[in-house]
């Protein structure tokens, strides 16, 4: 890999925290199922979790929520989402941790995840730490982004950087969105004026075009890149808060934000309207940087798929998925388990190549 330098977040060092001040999973007390698996992936990847219970809508009452007279009140599993993930960024506030990582709890990795993450550090500092003395960035479209260009930055020549003093993952970041189900390069024609910078690089952990999932259409990482792409960039229009992490900072204003003002649209909608400063949910343009193919997806084990998720509908119950899986991860903690508890190296790939 390339200047070691900017890379202080060292593959042997990297904490049961992976370098965040603590990881919480937002649970449901009732899914007892969930925290099982959470907990046992968890032991096998050797990170560290806490469980922050997760609050049924029903029980939070219309006095808890801020609310106006534009809108009727939201539906009760939207609330609880909310609310959960609400009382994550409480407890980090409260704790003053310089940063945590919020997951929620059907949430699965690969088996390289602590690799995946140091690499994804290295392209963070290179889209946001000035260059080495210097102050200006190797992304031109940063601070201030511009429209005519897309600079594409070699994950393996990158120029040498300001080593980051506040965390392993950069100084002037505020949120690490890890885990979507959907996620498109930013454009100014989307909303939101952000920097337009790209880490590329070929990545063994990412499948094939072909087994790539996406909710938004077209699939621009497919349609652009060739297989086995991964590419760092500047969060546009994310679907679904299944991973992300936060600073001290951003976690304050995050509880201003989306706690405190008018609750109207899901919780990863409003997340995603303070990382692009939109709908008055932050008074500036965030810094929240992701990855595409996501680092983190939902798990689908077998059984009822109306127990998939505790938000919206996935079947009405007598649809039944037979076989487990987790899109996009190759080497998946989860469906690896057995041989990971064995001790054993032969890993299932999940979406091998054809």
């Amino acid at each position: 890999m390339a200047h070691q330098d900017t890379r202080n977040l060292e593959r042997k060092n990297v904490a049961d925290t992976a370098q965040f001040g603590d990881i919480f999973v937002v649970s449901l007390p009732s899914r007892t199922d969930r925290r099982d698996g959470m907990t046992l992936q968890a032991a096998l990847s050797n990170l560290h979790i806490n469980f922050i219970d997760g609050i049924l809508g029903q029980n939070v009452p219309d006095s808890a929520i801020p609310t106006s007279k534009e809108h009727a009140r939201m539906a009760d599993p939207s609330i609880g989402s909310w609310r959960g993930h609400m009382n994550a960024i409480q407890e980090i506030v409260k704790r003053n941790l310089s940063s945590a990582l919020i997951m929620e709890d059907d949430a699965d990795w690969d088996i390289r995840i602590k690799d995946q993450l140091q690499d994804f550090a290295t392209a963070a500092h290179a889209l946001t730490q000035p260059l080495a003395g210097r102050a200006t960035y190797a992304d031109p479209t940063y601070p201030e982004p511009m429209d005519d260009i897309v600079p594409e930055l070699d994950f393996h020549q990158l120029p040498r950087v300001e080593s980051p003093t506040n965390s392993p993952y950069g100084d002037h970041w505020d949120l690490l969105w890890l885990g979507h189900c959907g996620m498109n390069f930013p454009s100014k024609n989307r909303g939101g004026d952000l920097p337009k910078g790209r880490v590329v690089w070929k990545d063994s952990t990412v499948p094939q075009r072909h087994y790539l999932w996406n909710l938004w259409s077209p699939d621009e990482l497919k349609e652009q890149y060739p297989d086995h792409t991964r590419v760092v960039h500047h969060a546009q229009e994310p679907v679904c808060s299944l991973v992300y992490a936060v600073t001290q900072k951003s976690a304050r204003e995050i509880l201003y934000h989306l706690a405190l003002k008018d609750f109207n649209a899901g919780y990863d909608i409003l997340l995603r309207w303070f990382c692009e400063g939109r709908e008055g949910r932050n008074g500036h343009r965030s810094g929240c940087l992701t990855t595409q193919p996501s680092l983190f997806q939902h798990h689908r084990p077998t059984g009822p798929r109306s127990h998939e998720s505790d938000i919206s509908p996935h079947g009405d119950g007598s649809e039944w998925r037979t076989e487990p899986h987790t899109n996009v991860l190759r080497w998946s903690v989860r469906m690896n388990a057995e041989e990971l508890m064995n001790g054993g190296t032969n890993f299932k790939d999940q979406w091998p190549d054809l």
